[in-house]
């Protein structure tokens, strides 16, 4: 685990463009553009695969350290999935915009909106079902897929809801091994955080050593060492002591700290 600051950016002399992602000669920091990620249309449900995934295989693509899913899914009004299983697995869903309802066989039923994170440890084993509750809106979310430290653990839920005013602030723990700061508990040694910042800000991240860090951005654009990164860009970063992030323009995103 790392610690984490805000700073304030002057504003910038040269305009950055999200439009082309540049280079960087170091190879320490690995981009994953949102247009190569897998695609899949199923008419009610539009999922983009950052890591292999259902149809979606890429040998290249199979998950960074312990994260192993991230899909970023679009689900119309009214529709959804249904009960359906998973085990051992840490399964979190951050939700973009819109609501998600969510019931399993532990006994849980809640309905989640932006600012609620949802933990569910599969374990030995879970049933459960997601659907959208609205008749006319869609839901836009990140569902996330993290290898637990141990097989066979006992099945768990957890919410946690964050303010806009504590996303603003700069990195805000969402999930953590230890369930820091009112964060989601995590079965694993990994640190989520998000953050919605404005333009022209910074926000700086230590990695200890031998931690890794992925940096997914869900809106606006923002740039990493000198790359720019628009909305649904990534990037794995590995063997750095620092992961600073600055903004373009307004700009959420998830930051990701791994063993």
């Amino acid at each position: 685990m790392g610690t984490s600051q805000r700073i304030r950016l002057e504003p910038a002399g040269q305009p950055l463009t999200s439009s082309v992602l540049r280079s960087r000669d170091a190879a320490m920091i690995t981009l994953r553009p949102s247009a190569e990620r897998g695609h899949a249309d199923h008419g009610w449900l539009d999922a983009r695969h950052t890591f292999s995934f259902a149809d979606y295989f890429d040998r290249e693509h199979m998950g960074f350290r312990d994260l192993r899913v991230l899909n970023e899914d679009r689900i119309a009004p009214g529709r959804g999935f249904g009960q359906h299983p998973h085990q051992d697995m840490e399964i979190l869903t951050w939700i973009l915009s819109g609501a998600l309802q969510h019931s399993d066989d532990m006994g849980n039923g809640s309905v989640i909106r932006p600012g609620d994170i949802q933990r569910m440890s599969a374990g030995t084993g879970v049933v459960h079902s997601e659907a959208n509750p609205s008749s006319d809106e869609p839901t836009h979310l990140l569902q996330i897929w993290l290898q637990p430290e141990a097989s066979g653990l006992e099945p768990g839920y957890e919410e946690a809801h964050f303010d806009p005013e504590q996303l603003a602030g700069g990195l805000c723990l969402i999930a953590s091994h230890e369930g820091r700061e009112g964060s989601v508990h995590l079965n694993q040694d990994l640190d989520l955080y998000a953050a919605k910042l404005g333009t022209d800000e910074r926000v700086r991240h230590e990695l200890q050593p031998g931690r890794h860090a992925w940096l997914q951005v869900t809106s606006g654009s923002a740039v990493l060492a000198d790359l720019v990164l628009g909305a649904g860009d990534a990037a794995a970063i590995s063997e750095e002591a620092v992961v600073e992030i600055r903004t373009v323009e307004g700009t959420e995103f998830l930051l990701f700290d791994l063993r």
